[in-house]
């Protein structure tokens, strides 16, 4: 397992190394010792899983309010997703920038994303399962979320929009007073 850092700081693309013999493969999804360096203590309260019938479908941008904070960690099981971060975070250098990576269930790649963040992705296959590692449980009265097509972040989705539930469309755009989240 192998830790990348991401334009915006605390974001982490990890390359996994599979090991595998003619009876299949065996993949370490997460190692307490491997993230100490970048999030020393890092626990998990809540783990979902998440099935997505249809190319070109955005879910998100999602993300929780404090008290409620959460750090995800992401893994593409089956099909492909552009995955999007969004720093939402008060006095950061990359506020309001994105990064986005391909996580596919044959890339041996995810994504940890720090708490600040909002997250969403969109399909690029038929069929996408993703599995969801959380520092913190859902809460929804801290739920919340931001347009995908926010034109103060632009972000270049890589095929029309389809699919996106009431709930994503009826998210506002980012107006001019926000000033982020303090994790």
């Amino acid at each position: 397992m192998k830790l990348h850092p991401t334009p915006l700081a605390g974001m982490h693309e990890i390359e996994l190394t599979p090991t595998g013999d003619a009876r299949g493969r065996f993949t370490r999804l997460f190692c307490e010792r491997e993230f100490a360096d970048i999030r020393p203590g890092l626990h998990f309260t809540q783990v979902n899983f998440s099935e997505t019938r249809g190319r070109g479908i955005v879910r998100g941008l999602h993300y929780q309010t404090p008290p409620a904070m959460e750090a995800k960690l992401i893994r593409c099981l089956r099909g492909r997703v552009f995955d999007v971060a969004v720093d939402l975070r008060a006095g950061s250098p990359t506020f309001l920038h994105w990064h986005a990576m391909e996580l596919g269930g044959d890339n041996d790649r995810a994504v940890f994303i720090p708490e600040g963040f909002a997250h969403g992705f969109q399909t690029l296959s038929d069929e996408a399962d993703l599995l969801y590692m959380h520092t913190a449980p859902w809460t929804p009265e801290c739920e919340a979320g931001i347009r995908h097509d926010d034109p103060r972040l632009a972000i270049a989705w890589p095929l029309p929009a389809t699919g996106l539930s009431t709930r994503d469309l009826g998210y506002a755009h980012i107006g001019d007073g926000f000033e982020g989240w303090r994790p």
